[in-house]
């Protein structure tokens, strides 16, 4: 558990330091829609890496559209137009 931690924190240290490479030049410009995109898809990046780093189950896009058609399948199967 105690190395869990330590990669999640190399993880933020890593983000610490792309943020201090990164934003300065990004305010300095008033690149005010690329710092929010840039914060954003950074946090996305993080937070799945943390994710991945404590093993936890992360649902991938194919998880959402099984769940939307399921009840449709179902219902094809009721009905007897596939097997």
């Amino acid at each position: 558990m105690l190395s869990h931690m330590v990669s999640v924190l190399g993880i933020l240290l890593v983000a610490a330091v792309i943020c201090l490479l990164e934003v300065p030049y990004m305010w300095k410009k008033a690149l005010k829609k690329e710092l929010w995109l840039f914060s954003i898809l950074l946090l996305l990046g993080v937070g799945i890496s943390s994710v991945k780093i404590l093993a936890w189950t992360v649902p991938t896009p194919l998880d959402w559209i099984t769940v939307i058609y399921k009840p449709f399948s179902d219902f094809l199967i009721h009905i007897g137009l596939i097997k």
